[in-house]
């Protein structure tokens, strides 16, 4: 099999494991972060940037890159691997979040979406078959079914019809998808109503052959809703293959995510908070851009091996912010990647010694949300 997931330990404190996803560009080590390169690119970073700071897999966007520059472009330069120059695993959601958030730009029905493009206004119609196969030709390891997210303080009754489409969309989806280089994840709906969730993990059973995403979450819901979900739903996950939640990425929701089952996240957060002059430590985040760190010749954070953090300070990384120069961006999108691929790291050390619980306890102590 070109897709497999080994289960290495579970943690007897709380549950949560640690695996080896095995794919046809190399396996991952989960838990997972992965970080995002939405146009086939991280920010400001090369893939030798991103395999220096221990990044296992990144991410691109459907929706963008079916805009921009096209899938056929994709195809023709072979495939997203060879195009972006990063020969380990790559994953590509289905574009369905951005297409939601377009609220008064798109018409949704059960046939697909029809949008208009955030850069030039064009028309498009998207069907799951058309995302399938889009996705196919970017090439991607990992692919998405298409699906409906809907945004915190929906109705029951606007969730559970998103639910259902998402769950008749899966179906088109599974059908469409006939390349065994590629493992399609079904998404998990339901926003914050327990059944719907739990209903919807059944829906997508039957099409999860190597590995089940959570969509829908940390879209506007208070975090503690977030993990009571999670909570809620982790009994009732497929055990022998990896637990994806989308679109979650912040130091705290790692901790939380990870020891609630959880086995790859994702986030646009560490780059663009890096692009504000914003920096994760253990502490909590601190703004770098702000005046106090003029004269401060200290690392970003003491103690830590990234390259930023060994070769530069926060008074030096202030000054480039300040200037609009990229360099001080990209030295924050290095540490910040970095800190949450070696917290990772810390959590998969914690489930194997199991004592994960014990980890996330004197880790949230220490940290400010």
């Amino acid at each position: 099999m070109k897709f497999s997931y080994e289960i290495k330990h579970i943690c007897k404190q709380s549950g949560a494991r640690v695996g080896v996803f095995h794919t046809p560009h190399g396996d991952i080590e989960t838990p997972v972060f992965m970080p995002v390169g939405t146009q086939a690119t991280v920010k400001g970073l090369r893939p030798e940037d991103l395999k220096e700071l221990g990044a296992q897999i990144v991410l691109s966007n459907t929706y963008h890159l079916f805009l921009r520059p096209g899938e056929d472009t994709i195809k023709k330069a072979g495939g997203l691997h060879k195009f972006m120059n990063w020969d380990w695993p790559i994953l590509t959601d289905s574009g369905g979040f951005q297409v939601f958030s377009l609220s008064g730009l798109r018409k949704i029905t059960d046939e697909g979406v029809t949008f208009s493009s955030h850069l030039n206004g064009e028309r498009h119609f998207i069907t799951p078959e058309r995302c399938i196969q889009i996705e196919n030709d970017l090439g991607a390891d990992i692919i998405m079914a298409f699906d409906e997210c809907t945004p915190f303080g929906a109705s029951y009754e606007e969730s559970e019809r998103a639910a259902d489409r998402t769950k008749l969309w899966l179906e088109r989806c599974f059908k469409a998808h006939n390349n065994d280089e590629q493992m399609l994840f079904p998404i998990i709906q339901g926003n914050i109503y327990p059944d719907l969730r739990l209903r919807c993990i059944e829906d997508c059973k039957p099409y999860a052959k190597c590995g089940i995403a959570i969509g829908g979450l940390s879209v506007g819901e208070p975090k503690e809703k977030m993990y009571e979900i999670l909570s809620l739903m982790e009994p009732h996950l497929p055990k022998d293959m990896p637990r994806y939640l989308m679109g979650v990425g912040s130091p705290d929701c790692l901790v939380e995510g990870f020891s609630r089952g959880v086995d790859m996240m994702d986030c646009v957060l560490p780059t663009r908070i890096a692009r504000n002059g914003t920096a994760f430590t253990r502490a909590g985040k601190i703004v770098i851009k702000n005046a106090k760190y003029k004269e401060d010749f200290s690392p970003i954070e003491e103690g830590c091996q990234c390259y930023a953090c060994k070769n530069y300070t926060r008074a030096y990384i202030r000054h480039l912010i300040i200037s609009g120069e990229m360099l001080g961006a990209e030295l924050l999108s290095i540490h910040n990647l970095y800190h949450l691929v070696h917290l990772t790291e810390e959590i998969r050390k914690a489930i194997y010694e199991d004592r994960l619980l014990d980890f996330k306890e004197e880790y949230l102590k220490g940290y400010k949300i």
